[in-house]
């Protein structure tokens, strides 16, 4: 019943035995280690020196598999053979997160089981409207970023970056804008920015520069022969330049203004959004938009 109201652009599977969606989960913990590992390297490799982004949109052609990994299980607490949280004690490797349905005579279990941390949340079968809260519940699952993720790409931004996106103002409208534009993204530090990608392949850059940095960013534009307008353009906040987003990427093109906008209330970050145009496409590229629009949303940093 609730699977017939799921949203249709989720990648979904159904099991009516548990041990069977045990199984096939228990399978992907290797797939999970190697795509985290996979992560990790480009991290190591930016630290020897290697860009990132060239790095990043690699990535994305070329581990097409990890969009089949399972984001999130939603186990019933009565089913045949065993009940929901004997299922879920099985999948102790397993990183996905874990949605558990009560009964209300179940729910002291459930409770006890969330505070021991062997489910992420559960959803009485009572509760109003069950359909959209469990919608509501799995969605904010899946825009969770996975916490091994988040550690690997945080040694890509500097502290005051860090601190900059820690403000709740940016963070909330910047995860906003994530959401809507993008199925996959990453924030780095070098250049400062957001990489994203919809669910056609389309990539975008989202740059972000902080107030205190625009007189240096002006004075880079006007070394590579932009005008002293657009320059002031950019020192008052009005515009941001591509330039780091063109060495990032190996292209030497005439630089794109962009019109600026404030990000948070603080008035102490600045974005601009730019579509990355790609000379040339990365090996695995071809056929990759088809691959995204039959697969679920995932986030590799919030």
């Amino acid at each position: 019943m609730l699977a017939m109201v799921l949203p249709r652009q989720w990648h979904v599977k159904f099991h009516l035995r548990p041990q069977a969606c045990i199984n096939e989960l228990q399978q992907e913990p290797p797939l999970w280690e190697a795509d985290a590992w996979a992560q990790q390297e480009m991290i190591d490799n930016w630290r020897a020196g290697s860009l990132l982004i060239p790095q990043i949109l690699q990535y994305w052609a070329t581990h097409t598999e990890r969009y089949a990994l399972t984001q999130v299980c939603v186990f019933d607490y009565a089913m045949p053979g065993m009940d929901g949280l004997q299922a879920l004690t099985e999948l102790t490797d397993w990183p996905g997160g874990r949605i558990l349905l009560t009964g209300q005579a179940d729910e002291h279990v459930a409770v006890s089981a969330f505070n021991r941390g062997l489910i992420d949340q559960f959803i009485a079968k009572q509760t109003p409207d069950i359909s959209q809260h469990l919608i509501a519940v799995v969605q904010r699952m899946l825009d969770r970023p996975q916490l091994r993720h988040t550690q690997t790409w945080r040694a890509a931004l500097t502290q005051p970056q860090h601190a900059l996106l820690q403000v709740p103002s940016v963070a909330r409208q910047l995860t906003g804008l994530a959401g809507s534009h993008w199925v996959e993204h990453v924030v780095i530090g070098q250049p400062f920015g957001i990489l994203g990608m919809d669910a056609e392949g389309r990539v975008s850059w989202l740059q972000l520069e902080s107030a205190a940095g625009l007189a240096e960013l002006a004075e880079l534009a006007e070394s590579q022969g932009l005008g002293a307008a657009a320059a002031a353009d950019i020192r008052h906040g009005r515009h941001l330049v591509d330039l780091e987003l063109q060495q990032a990427l190996g292209q030497a093109g005439p630089p794109r203004l962009t019109p600026a906008f404030s990000i948070g209330h603080e008035g102490s970050l600045l974005a601009a959004l730019f579509p990355v145009e790609l000379a040339t496409r990365p090996r695995g590229w071809t056929g990759y938009s088809q691959w995204l629009k039959k697969h679920s949303h995932r986030t590799v940093q919030d």
